[in-house]
């Protein structure tokens, strides 16, 4: 009797297996190579695509090899097909002069084609904080809209690398204006300021992000962007508060403290004097001058 061939034991990972869709989310093996023009955007895609070195690698590899792992798209109403994974495949695919791309045509609601479409891109390392912040957003919001039973943040946390604490931090950030949200992205404004910030209104982040530009030197701390809502909860911002909270003014020194050079007191002692000898007897003296002038304060 012959053995089994030992390829047969060998299961090889679907596109399904790596990224976590299941059977209600399919029509079982529907690929499809669709014209490149008949594939629309994700609805408020969070993520950004763009000519980077990573962009053209992806490029050269599609020129060579094609695209290896087909992207993920749904039937629009309107015609078409709406990208939910494969935006960037689809760029690269564009200046690599293809004309179609391989896809997996899912069946699936518009909130479960929003989580779909985070899970797919939140683990890239590249990430800027701003798309991080509102694909969360938008994950939070279709798990609250499905009305799935438990706590929306820990179904996030169990399927991400972030904790809750982190992932309403990034939340908290879609509050902030876009010119702020950029500072956060290019690091000239702090993530933890960035979230308290997040808590003024519109007009005050405004006239900080305004100041910001005229003071491009200017880092925010943590505990500098929490007095920054403090006082807005009680006064509009304006320059003068905040050069007042951004730019403390410095101790003056004090020139009515006097010091007197140790080589121009020992013209006046004897050799052999110790300072504390000195100050005893500089002590001394300006009490008999003191009590000379009345005792009067002088």
């Amino acid at each position: 009797m012959s053995k089994p061939n030992s390829a047969t034991k060998i299961r090889l990972n679907s596109f399904d297996d790596l990224f976590g869709l299941n059977e209600s989310m399919t029509e079982a093996g529907d690929v499809r190579y669709v014209e490149i023009s008949e594939l629309h955007p994700f609805k408020d895609h969070p993520f950004k695509v763009q000519m980077d070195e990573k962009m053209e690698e992806l490029i050269a590899s599609i020129k060579a090899y094609g695209v290896l792992s087909p992207g993920v798209a749904r039937i629009r109403a309107n015609g078409g097909y709406e990208l939910i994974s494969g935006h960037r495949r689809k760029y690269a695919c564009e200046k690599a002069g293809k004309t179609v791309m391989p896809i997996f045509i899912r069946n699936v609601s518009d909130d479960e084609a929003t989580v779909l479409m985070v899970d797919s891109n939140i683990q890239r390392e590249d990430i800027l904080p701003s798309e991080k912040a509102w694909a969360y957003k938008l994950k939070y919001d279709a798990i609250k809209h499905q009305g799935k039973k438990g706590n929306s943040l820990k179904v996030m946390e169990e399927s991400s690398g972030d904790n809750r604490k982190t992932i309403q931090r990034y939340i908290a950030l879609t509050k902030l204006i876009p010119a702020l949200l950029q500072r956060v992205d290019d690091k000239s404004l702090g993530f933890i300021p960035g979230v308290h910030l997040a808590d003024l209104d519109k007009p005050d982040q405004e006239c900080l992000n305004q100041y910001l530009t005229n003071n491009s030197r200017i880092r925010i701390s943590v505990k500098q962007a929490q007095l920054i809502v403090e006082e807005s909860d009680s006064s509009e911002l304006s320059e003068e508060l905040l050069d007042s909270i951004l730019k403390p003014e410095k101790p003056k020194k004090d020139d009515s403290i006097l010091t007197l050079d140790q080589k121009y007191l020992k013209t006046y002692f004897p050799p052999g004097y110790s300072l504390r000898e000195m100050k005893d007897v500089i002590d001394s003296l300006l009490m008999k001058w003191k009590n000379e002038q009345g005792g009067e304060e002088v």
